[in-house]
């Protein structure tokens, strides 16, 4: 009898472990899925932390209730979601870029807009006004960090730069997000930087471009006294994120033998790192990833593409062969003469009215404009800039015929 219990004993053991690991393939298996999360999701309802107010509105006729959020290659989403903090004197360089964004783009798109209280109603005033209802929405939300640490997180590198680093926290039914900063220019459809969540394998949770492609220029490898990601360290200027799976993480560190998630590492590494770091939050990603690279995918430089890639020569071998992507004038370059080649790009979207003529209203007037910067070394290349440029009004005009 006794002997009959034991074997009745351990074949019910059995049983549940194989139950157990059934379950544990199962979670797998959705866990390892491109799109991280899919499912229903109400968009522009992200709530900031308990207590924060936000003001809300959309280009067109405004937006609520539900959408599907699917990033599986056979599932194309419906909607992209780009994110932007705004600051200070940031106001039309990020209209600019939010123009950049809605010029090229197929599919529709909401802004994610985070911005000072002050800011909020020249927003809605100009975004109102944006010609194109049912492809553009956008929420705006306030600057918003957690409440025991927000002076900290507020004076870190930039006035509000650091929000980007608690998105995926504050947008919890926003399953994947492309962040830019104010200072970037789309030059071809963002749908192209979104398909990349599709080409993230099953470990990956990020996309980012490398800080520099030559090493004897680089930053991190020269003067960072901190860790980074590979040879150069990235750049967070454009940040693509599948926020379920940032949610779910459990990230490898330097500080204790037990993982951590999103919300739990932020502050301890920046009391670890905060005397060691210059660029703020970029600094402490790159610190993330070095512990965790298998998290990140990276891009190619043209998707990112700045002025440390040209004024000391040329050194995006494809931006050289296919065009810049996506322009990213940092250090205030679109503001004054030292490079004019990213100024003439920012003017020329800047200034070009929706519905005109593109190749008449924004890409003779740019020809003429970067004509005028050989005499730099990123005017010398200065048909990089045009190139992709050229291809993706040729583009839009071959899909407009095509949908008549």
């Amino acid at each position: 009898m006794r002997r009959f219990a034991r074997v009745a004993l351990l074949c019910l053991g059995c049983a549940v472990c194989s139950l157990l690991y059934g379950l544990s393939q199962l979670a797998l298996s959705l866990e390892q899925e491109p799109g991280g999360g899919g499912g229903r999701e109400r968009q522009a309802r992200d709530p900031a932390t308990p207590g924060a107010r936000r003001q809300a509105g959309s280009a067109g006729r405004g937006e609520a209730g539900t959408g599907r959020y699917d990033y599986m290659k056979t599932h194309p989403s419906e909607k992209m979601h780009l994110a932007v903090v705004a600051c200070g004197e940031r106001l039309e360089e990020t209209v600019t870029m939010l123009r950049s964004a809605i010029i090229f783009s197929i599919k529709p798109l909401h802004f994610h807009i985070f911005a000072e209280d002050q800011l909020h109603e020249s927003f809605k005033d100009i975004l109102e006004e944006f010609p194109y209802e049912g492809k553009v929405n956008y929420t705006l939300y306030p600057i918003t960090f957690p409440s025991e640490s927000a002076a900290e997180w507020k004076k870190l590198f930039k006035p509000c730069a650091s929000q980007r680093l608690f998105l995926p926290l504050i947008l919890k039914n926003v399953d994947s997000l492309l962040y830019v900063d104010t200072d970037i220019l789309f030059l071809r459809p963002v749908d192209d930087i979104w398909s990349f969540l599709g080409e993230f394998n099953s470990t990956q949770i990020a996309a980012m471009a490398p800080e520099h492609e030559e090493p004897r220029i680089g930053w991190y490898n020269r003067f960072a006294r901190h860790p980074y990601y590979g040879v150069t360290g990235i750049n967070s200027g454009v940040m693509l994120m599948n926020m379920t799976r940032i949610r779910r993480k459990y990230f490898k560190n330097d500080m204790t033998p037990v993982r951590l998630q999103w919300g739990e590492i932020l502050m301890p590494l920046l009391k670890k790192y905060k005397l060691n770091i210059t660029w703020g939050d970029q600094d402490l990603l790159n610190i993330m990833f070095f512990h965790n690279p298998e998290s990140l995918y990276v891009f190619p430089c043209q998707w990112n593409y700045r002025p440390d890639h040209c004024i000391y020569g040329s050194n995006c071998k494809a931006a050289e062969e296919e065009g810049i992507f996506i322009l990213h004038g940092n250090r205030g370059v679109y503001h004054d003469d030292k490079q004019p080649t990213f100024r003439a790009v920012y003017e020329a979207i800047k200034n070009y009215s929706f519905g005109d003529d593109l190749v008449h209203s924004l890409l003779q007037p740019l020809e003429r404009e970067l004509q005028k910067t050989t005499h730099t070394y990123c005017g010398r290349v200065h048909k990089v800039f045009i190139k992709q440029l050229t291809k993706s009004i040729r583009d839009l005009y071959a899909r407009r015929t095509k949908g008549r």
